[in-house]
């Protein structure tokens, strides 16, 4: 695995722009940290973010999870390209007539992509160790290091998502292609959500928790919204009489739903790889 491992990075960081996404990507989940300094008037209202509750221990590691994955594109992008590169630069070809096996191949992909997961997954979680301790009202350690499913959770997300990228770089071999085909992917599966409402569910609740178990959506899924859990919102709405009770939890169902795409799309990937004509 080492082998493979260092093989992989090698190629992404000689090329220059997946080292700047990369770069990029990490530089931006920084930026949880300057969420802290936001502070705004409205009249006479002061709006202070830290103050709100955002950084506190165990609600820290539901917002950074949630927020730090809107980033995960960066490194999509990355993953695709890394897999388009292959096939214009014929390095596919080369490795394997030096003796690497396409399982082996496929391999070397999947274990970046893990090494992708899991060093984003570690450093969410130390910026959001550090940011509790900082501005956190409970420091307890029982609290401090409850709730870390979030991260777990932010782990499978990534690790899932990645995965169909790279599944999609194997297929298409271009990475415009397979970065517009994922949009396509996910109005696809809209466009489904509305027929099963239609012809196979009364409501769309059902249809909803049907949705569930298609890839994007099952991997959307896994990291609920966090603001409904905020005191401040939750005591605004009550007052305007909504309904602010929400299901935050995470639901492992779902995390094994994303695992099974996971290694459905993995042995994909090394069945096309296997099958296609180099």
């Amino acid at each position: 695995m080492k082998r493979l491992l260092s093989i992989e990075l090698q190629k992404i960081w000689k090329n220059k722009a997946s080292r700047v996404l990369t770069i990029a990507y990490f530089a931006l989940l920084s930026s949880l940290a300057l969420i802290a300094s936001i502070k705004f008037d409205i009249g006479p209202l002061h709006f202070d973010i830290a103050e709100m509750g955002i950084f506190n221990f165990p609600y820290i590691w539901h917002f950074n999870s949630y927020f730090a994955s809107w980033f995960k594109l960066f490194l999509a992008v990355i993953i695709v390209s890394m897999m388009a590169n292959e096939y214009s630069y014929g390095t596919l070809k080369q490795n394997l007539i030096d003796g690497m096996s396409k399982k082996e191949f496929i391999m070397s992909k999947f274990f970046t992509v893990i090494l992708f997961a899991l060093t984003s997954t570690l450093f969410v979680f130390l910026m959001s160790l550090i940011l509790g301790y900082s501005f956190s009202s409970f420091n307890e350690v029982a609290i401090v290091f409850s709730e870390l499913d979030y991260l777990i959770a932010f782990f499978v997300e990534l690790l899932g998502f990645f995965t169909i990228c790279l599944f999609l770089g194997v297929l298409i071999k271009k990475s415009a292609f397979a970065l517009g085909f994922l949009l396509v992917w996910k109005i696809f599966e809209g466009i489904c959500y509305l027929v099963m409402k239609w012809l196979f569910f009364d409501t769309w609740e059902k249809a909803y928790e049907a949705l569930g178990y298609f890839p994007l959506q099952s991997i959307s899924n896994l990291l609920p919204d966090p603001w409904r859990r905020l005191s401040i919102l939750k005591s605004a709405g009550n007052q305007a009489g909504f309904d602010m009770s929400y299901d935050y939890s995470i639901h492992y169902s779902s995390i094994a739903i994303v695992l099974a795409w996971t290694a459905i799309f993995v042995f994909l990937s090394h069945y096309i790889i296997k099958k296609r004509d180099l």
